[in-house]
């Protein structure tokens, strides 16, 4: 079930909403009603799966029970080691085949794995059990911490939210103090993520995806690769911002309150504040939980070198199954060390120089990002550059311009919430015809997934 489809507008989330605070005044029974809602959903893409969610979550809560009561800390690592196996089995399992028949020439047999919508849920699961290593995390109810996991607004695309940040707001009565302005601003939050999604990521995915095809069969003109390059690189933060504007504002009409995940990251004046815009609960993540452990900045240059090669080349391997994402991760990687590296030398470049030069690095390595093959990548950037002459034109010009000025004149979702929504009768008029607009765009076909579903 999609956010943006028009059975979750009208039918799931207005019946989950309504249940939610009929019983609003027992936590236990308003928790249950959320979990039960939750299974739903998530059970709505392919009830195959729940079993695979709920087993996750009680073998790792079970885990941390058990070393709770017997003080063995080999317990949490296994439960550490248990969720990566599920994460390696079901996303990777093919990868790594794949891989081993490359570098041994021989044909083997693919497992043929479905990936479960969500299973970066596992992330979640492993921040837990290593704050109980950490002793700081402590052992929560079964229900509180199942919904951690499992609440629906966060469940398949985050953002990656964390024990502590979540599970105390499971104990707040939804109708405190406030509680008329957060489901008003849940609602404007919802619609804008709507609108994005329906109106902006959707036309520049038309633009896009056609072009990214045909670069595998020919070489695309100037024209088309910046067309491509452009569109892309916008509907992919369009879009998963989208997500995360509608996954905070659900939350919000349930009086939860979700972490930020995008802080307009176009505009970026260098790749170290691209990363502290973008994706910012997986940053904070491979921060916590990789880069740090492994050595961080603190401990020379040679373990800063590994630590951020290490850090960024995972950071891609998690976005997908493949070469092209391990190497995406480490462009990134290489860029945050020559940015630390100039930082060093103390010549800062002027502002606008140092923007430009930021986003031309971001965009080229969104190129391999989309890219299926490296040879295909290397095709697209090679137009890029006009190494095949400089023919053809930019097409969609008008769609690129509205989503480019989308993506650096929005606010985040938080300052939205916190600065720009006000009681005005002509706000509420404006936000509720888009909605009407938005569910009538949305019944014209088949609602697309969301981009980030395939990472």
């Amino acid at each position: 079930m999609l956010f943006h489809s028009q059975e979750f507008i009208l039918l799931f989330l207005p019946a989950l909403l309504s249940l939610y605070y009929l019983v609003a005044n027992f936590p236990a029974a308003r928790q249950r009603v959320l979990l039960a809602g939750s299974l739903f959903f998530y059970g709505w893409w392919d009830i195959r799966f729940v079993p695979l969610l709920v087993g996750q979550v009680v073998a790792s809560y079970a885990l941390a029970v058990a070393e709770e009561r017997t003080g063995r800390r080999g317990l949490l690592i296994f439960g550490v080691v248990l969720n990566l196996a599920s994460l390696a089995t079901f996303k990777y399992l093919d990868f790594l085949i794949g891989s081993a028949e490359a570098l041994t020439g021989i044909a083997l047999p693919r497992a043929g794995i479905v990936l479960p919508i969500g299973i970066s849920f596992s992330f979640q699961l492993i921040s837990y059990l290593v704050d109980r290593m950490r002793r700081e995390a402590p052992i929560y109810r079964l229900r509180e911490f199942a919904l951690f996991v499992m609440v629906f607004p966060h469940l398949i695309a985050g953002p990656i939210v964390r024990h502590n940040e979540l599970i105390p707001q499971f104990k707040l009565d939804p109708r405190r103090d406030g509680a008329a302005f957060r489901f008003s601003a849940g609602v404007a939050l919802f619609t804008l993520g709507l609108a994005k999604k329906v109106l902006l990521a959707g036309r520049l995915a038309k633009l896009a995806d056609p072009l990214f095809s045909a670069a595998t069969d020919r070489v695309l003109d100037f024209g088309e690769a910046w067309t491509a390059t452009l569109a892309f690189s916008l509907q992919l933060f369009l879009d998963f911002s989208a997500y995360t504007e509608m996954a905070i504002g659900i939350a919000l009409m349930f009086g939860l309150l979700l972490p930020e995940n995008f802080r307009r990251p176009y505009l970026a004046l260098d790749l170290r504040d691209f990363w502290r815009r973008w994706h910012i609960s997986l940053s904070r993540f491979i921060r916590d939980y990789l880069y740090i452990p492994l050595g961080g900045s603190r401990h020379g240059p040679w373990r800063y070198l590994t630590a951020t090669l290490v850090t960024m080349g995972l950071a891609g391997l998690w976005h997908g199954a493949g070469w092209t994402y391990v190497a995406w991760g480490l462009w990134h990687g290489v860029g945050l060390i020559i940015c630390h590296a100039w930082e060093w030398l103390k010549r800062p470049l002027p502002a606008f120089v140092s923007w430009f030069v930021t986003l031309l690095f971001v965009i080229a390595g969104w190129v391999l990002f989309r890219s299926p093959s490296f040879g295909t990548a290397a095709s697209i950037l090679a137009s890029l550059a006009g190494f095949h002459g400089f023919t053809g034109g930019l097409k969609g010009a008008g769609i690129l311009a509205i989503g480019a000025a989308a993506s650096v004149l929005i606010p985040p979702a938080h300052e939205i919430k916190d600065r720009w929504l006000r009681p005005e009768p002509w706000l509420g008029v404006a936000l509720a015809s888009l909605a009407v607009y938005c569910v009538l765009e949305v019944g014209r076909g088949p609602p697309a997934a969301f981009i980030y579903f395939r990472f």
